[in-house]
Parts: structure tokens; C-alpha cells; sequence
């Protein structure tokens, strides 16, 4: 296990993190108290089951949900403060996101889903050779003007991937990135994803309840009830 990181070669950090959904009787408390450092160009497998609090974790270390308790930064900064206009379509300017099951924007082609992404994200001047080069780069130069519904799962997740890397992330979050495929394609899923860290130097978080997944990677972090139980 790797030993507790400095602030100071952090890329990203959360302090004490709470999520709380709803109030009252009826609250759930997704996140209670996470604290996690990543450092550039690492790898993290974030195991646990269903429930357990990955889900909500990657949403806010990508500034999809804002903490109800703790802090989260950015490259030495608040993420809060990261202008929302930089942001993009799925996180801050920096941060790419798998979403689990693809996620694809179901009336655009896989060429429109990266090409409007890398247009939300950094205001993409040549948008066609950014969406051509990163498609022909995860293998599907020949599936442009495919709809989601015309592609396979492990298809739909490696557009998914390409619309990702349109952000040039410098830290990729992964959730259950292989959890609607089977298991042959989850391992070309997750070949082609550790490949591209290794060719393009991004730090890694992959949200997973497989541990044979989690096995992977350098650092391995378990959550249960919205609680980090080993790791940092």
C-alpha cells in the first residue's frame, strides 16, 4: 500500500467529505467523512459494492456534486472556485469521466459525442481532427457515423473513453467502466485504458466491486457506507 501522499505532490485532494442526500428520516449519507490524496500519474482502484459511496466519490472529485461537508482541490486550489464556465461537459478543465454504461448522448453519432465534448470542454478549434484522431486512436476510425444503438457495449465504452481524453485529462475517473459488458470486452476495455494512462501520463481512479479489476492498479482504496476503510 502507498504510503499517505504530501499536499504538495497531490493533483487533486479531498479533505473530510460528506455527502448527505435528502433530510431528515429520509437522509442518506452516500460519503462520511473521505479524505484522499492523488498524485500525478497514478493509478487507484476504488473498490466496493454497490452503495458504498465510488459512485458519489468520482462525482465529486469531478465536480459533479459539491460536498455538503469537507473540501475537495484542484491543482492547488478549491475546485469550487474552478470557473463553471471551464468546467465542460462532465467535470472541471482537466478532469475526463467514464460514466458507467457509456452514458452516450443516444441521437449523436460517436464522431458528434467527442466532437461536442471537446467543444464543451476546451472550445475545440479543428473539432473534426480532435473527434477523427481520438476515435482511430481507441479503434473505432471506422464507426464515426455510428449511433450508440448501432455499436456494441465494449464499442459504446471505448467512444465513452475517446469523448474523455477530449478534455486532455490529467486525471481520468472511471466508474464500473466494464459493468455492462462481459468479460472479454471488460478486459480489451480495460487494456485499452490502462495503455492510454501508460502512453499519456494522466492519474487513474477506476470505481469497481471486482477485486480480480482492483488488482491492476498501484494503490487500492475500499469503501463501505460512505466510509474509506483502507487506503491513502
Amino acid at each position: 500500500m502507498t504510503a499517505r501522499l504530501s499536499l504538495l505532490e497531490a493533483i487533486a485532494a479531498c479533505r473530510d467529505v460528506a455527502v448527505v442526500y435528502g433530510e431528515g428520516d429520509a437522509a442518506v449519507h452516500a460519503l462520511a467523512g473521505v479524505s484522499l490524496e492523488i498524485r500525478p500519474a497514478e493509478s487507484i482502484a476504488l473498490l466496493g459494492r454497490s452503495g458504498s459511496g465510488k459512485t458519489t466519490l468520482l462525482h465529486v472529485l469531478g465536480g459533479l456534486v459539491e460536498p455538503t461537508a469537507g473540501s475537495v482541490d484542484w491543482q492547488g486550489r478549491p475546485l469550487r472556485s474552478v470557473d463553471r464556465a471551464a468546467r465542460g461537459a462532465v467535470g472541471s478543465s482537466g478532469i475526463g469521466y467514464v460514466f458507467q454504461g457509456a452514458n452516450l448522448l443516444p441521437h449523436f453519432t460517436a464522431f458528434e459525442n467527442v466532437s461536442f465534448a471537446a467543444m464543451l470542454a476546451r472550445g475545440e478549434s479543428d473539432l473534426a481532427y480532435t473527434a477523427t484522431a481520438l476515435l482511430e486512436l481507441v479503434g473505432l476510425g471506422a464507426k464515426l457515423d455510428h449511433l450508440p444503438s448501432e455499436l456494441s457495449g465494449g464499442e459504446a465504452q471505448r467512444v465513452a473513453i475517446a469523448r474523455a481524453l477530449a478534455q486532455q485529462p490529467q486525471l481520468l475517473l472511471c466508474d464500473e467502466p466494464t459493468g455492462h459488458l462481459d468479460s472479454d470486452t471488460g478486459e480489451r476495455v480495460l487494456d485499452l485504458i490502462d495503455a492510454l494512462q501508460e502512453e499519456r501520463g494522466f492519474a487513474l481512479i477506476v470505481a469497481t466491486h471486482a477485486v480480480d479489476v482492483s488488482a491492476r492498479y498501484e494503490r487500492e482504496l475500499e469503501l463501505e457506507d460512505g466510509l474509506v476503510l483502507d487506503g491513502l
